[in-house]
């Protein structure tokens, strides 16, 4: 469905057989939980059936590594911006991995992309839609017309010539907002000498400038949470639209939020879970991602432990059926004519699931009828070697996308000598002992071994060679 008119509407991209595709990517401030997993599950989906139907996806995924909050937390830690960010950019990265998501053809860093944000905002200013006021600059939404098309706000409604340097806020506090902040000696060394002065971007625009460099001025598909409407994509068409004078983007897809007790969960809300978290107690990461894909994705989803407990029994069960599938003697000759009626028949229904505005839980429905039917026939003898070379095939393409019957990792076990280490330094910080818990992680990490300590217990991983 297209947020913008907020109907279905047949996808017809600009260039008949490449899609291009722009989602936004994390905020690298902290580890992103698995609400932010719930949006980047979708957007993989949308990118697998993109190319499970013959397109060629140019993908551009954006890092924040630059806002309000890298800054604040960078300086919390007493660290500078580019190491702050780096750990949680490498940890996006491993936690992309774990579930199974594919990689973007381009991850563009905010901090890498000054100068083309520059430009943009001086070709506004050209344009009159942006004024500079107290080192700032800002756009100026009275100038554009169509502002509040894609999130509902009402131009005449909104605060004009109010100004709002906050990057996030709500429509009711809507009003001019900063594209470039003017330098402040709060934020110390994180600023950029540049014509329209020193200070660094807003939010808002580093997804335009970027998302242009790669993608053109015009794009099939931009995507992201529910929650990045309003203000954020809102004045991402605005400040695009209004330097380039041509549609910024033909079809805004927007995933529903993860909830947790019925509410919305957030970092500050004090309600989320990383997936590290769930990790460290043992949780299977592509558990998770069927989790994550087992609701529509317009529609919210409420995240409990039984869910994911739920989500892990379904896994086994298909991993179980593939295992009985290629136990069969290969050599053995036969054709269960019905088993082929019954994955000829699944796979036109999965595409059909998939074609109605991605319906990944009749999608996924389809791939359990799969899996009884094989059951019952090999429960009746009658699967033969060429009948499982069929199974496996269907499934195969239907699991392009859906990415869930990877193998369920091993997990990696650590010398005697490390866990009697972790193991001490829990006991250590449990005593409030904080000098040798110190002293414990660094022997740990000449071993090799990197700690860390979350709300769930201490995690750890190899260090990367």
């Amino acid at each position: 469905m297209n947020t913008l008119g907020r109907k279905l509407q047949k996808f017809v991209p600009l260039k008949k057989k490449t899609v291009k595709m722009y989602t936004c990517g994390p905020t690298v401030y902290d580890y992103a939980h698995i609400g932010n997993f719930r949006t980047y599950v979708v957007q993989d989906m949308l990118r697998r059936y993109l190319q499970y139907k013959g397109y060629t996806v140019i993908q551009v995924t954006n890092i924040t590594d630059v806002d309000d909050k890298t800054i604040h937390q960078s300086k919390a830690a007493g660290l500078a911006l580019r190491d702050y960010t780096r750990k949680f950019t490498d940890a996006y990265f491993e936690d992309i991995t774990a579930l199974n998501i594919e990689k973007a053809e381009f991850y563009p860093r905010a901090t890498e992309n000054i100068d083309e944000m520059v430009i943009l905002v001086r070709r506004l200013m050209r344009r009159g839609m942006a004024y500079q006021a107290e080192g700032s600059v800002y756009f100026d939404i009275s100038k554009f017309k169509r502002y509040g098309r894609l999130s509902g706000a009402r131009l005449s409604e909104l605060r004009v010539g109010a100004r709002v340097d906050s990057d996030e806020y709500s429509k009711e506090e809507a009003r001019d907002f900063v594209l470039w902040k003017g330098w402040r000696p709060e934020e110390g060394d994180v600023f950029w000498e540049t014509p329209i002065g020193k200070g660094r971007p807003g939010w808002h625009i580093e997804c335009s400038a970027m998302s242009m460099k790669y993608l053109g001025t015009t794009f099939d598909i931009h995507s992201g949470g529910e929650d990045l409407i309003f203000p954020h994509h809102e004045n991402e068409i605005a400040q695009s639209e209004a330097a380039t004078g041509k549609r910024f983007v033909r079809y805004w897809l927007h995933s529903g939020m993860l909830l947790v007790g019925g509410r919305k969960m957030a970092k500050s809300l004090g309600n989320f879970f990383t997936l590290r978290d769930l990790l460290s107690k043992g949780h299977d990461p592509i558990a998770i991602r069927y989790l994550l894909m087992s609701a529509h994705y317009r529609a919210q989803l409420n995240f409990t432990e039984e869910a994911l407990s739920n989500a892990e029994k379904a896994m086994e069960s298909l991993r179980a059926t593939l295992q009985r599938v290629r136990g069969i003697d290969a050599r053995s000759k036969g054709k269960n004519r019905g088993l082929r009626r019954i994955l000829s028949r699944a796979e036109r229904e999965f595409e059909k699931a998939m074609d109605d505005n991605l319906n990944t839980p009749r999608a996924v429905a389809v791939l359990h009828r799969v899996a009884r039917a094989v059951n019952r026939a090999i429960d009746q003898g009658r699967v033969s070697g060429e009948d499982t070379a069929a199974v496996i095939q269907s499934v195969s393409r239907m699991d392009r996308v859906l990415g869930i019957l990877a193998e369920k990792p091993k997990p990696e076990s650590l010398p005697k000598e490390a866990q009697q280490l972790i193991k001490e330094r829990e006991e250590a910080r449990a005593r409030k002992d904080w000098a040798t818990a110190d002293r414990l992680r660094e022997r740990l990490l000449a071993m090799g071994i990197i700690v860390e300590d979350t709300p769930s217990g201490t995690v750890w991983k190899r260090r990367p060679q």
